[in-house]
């Protein structure tokens, strides 16, 4: 591939959700892209950018010329690594304090000298707060949901459970009595599929748990994505990959992403 001059490369803008399993296959889309002629900035919390740099050493996140890493705050305390594992405390600060930093950073980067202007922002399913930041800047977003499409079908489906009235469970007896046995028949491209079949979080009592609204929430904020993408194939799940195209944005099965980022040469391993 000949080389892309810096002002003319397209700019994308990464944020994962702060924990490994999303970082993981965001750092690899990252990478390809990259690879192919993008220049990328990968935004980290600003906990998780510190914690990288303890264990792997001060220059492990120096990068390369065309692949940057920023930070912003999540909202929580720097020095409180407990209240990171509250997975519905990062949820809750992160979509209420990310947004204004975020915008800044943006704001940052297309007055840069040294990078060319942002043209699309690719941010995990579960960052909703960057389509803000997108609409707010004019360019497009997309939205890269780490789960398979069977488990983005799921939460799909989490506000017609509680409208048929399954979940919130009534009573913790539910959880061990065979209720989670009901069957669910009636989503699109998922056969056979029971109650306890679906993500995790609708098993829960608390009629306003915050992890079942989140995820209520970011999937109907998702159709307002320019496209989203899922770390898939479809000769695995065509039929919910096919179903989904009818609720959501276009969707692009991309996966498995480690085979392609296993061919990167090294030079461009960052």
């Amino acid at each position: 591939m000949s080389p892309v001059a810096s002002k003319e490369k397209p700019h994308a803008v990464f944020v994962p959700f702060p924990a490994q399993g999303h970082i993981n296959p965001m750092l690899q889309l990252a990478k390809l892209l990259n690879y192919k002629g993008f220049h990328i900035t990968f935004v980290n919390t600003e906990f998780n950018h510190k914690r990288m740099l303890e264990s792997q050493g001060s220059h492990a996140l120096d990068g390369l010329p065309s692949f940057r890493f920023e930070t912003i705050p999540d909202g929580l305390p720097l020095a409180d690594a407990d209240a990171r594992r509250n997975l519905p405390l990062v949820c809750d600060s992160t979509s209420k304090t990310c947004l204004a930093p975020f915008e800044a950073l943006l704001t940052k980067l297309n007055s840069s000298p040294d990078s060319p202007p942002v043209t699309c922002i690719v941010a995990d399913g579960v960052t909703s707060f960057t389509l803000d930041a997108a609409e707010h800047f004019g360019i497009p977003e997309v939205l890269f949901w780490t789960t398979s499409a069977c488990g983005l079908m799921g939460y799909v489906q989490y506000y017609r459970l509680i409208e048929k009235g399954l979940t919130p469970l009534k009573d913790a007896k539910d959880f061990a009595n065979g209720y989670l046995d009901t069957e669910i028949d009636w989503i699109p491209g998922m056969k056979d599929i029971r109650l306890k079949d679906m993500p995790s979080f609708i098993r829960t009592t608390d009629p306003n748990d915050i992890m079942l609204h989140y995820m209520v929430s970011e999937t109907e904020r998702s159709k307002k994505a320019s496209a989203i993408i899922l770390n898939t194939f479809d000769a695995l799940e065509k039929e919910v990959v096919d179903a989904l195209s009818t609720l959501l944005p276009p969707i692009y099965s991309i996966g498995p992403l480690q085979l392609p980022y296993s061919e990167i040469p090294s030079e461009y391993n960052v």
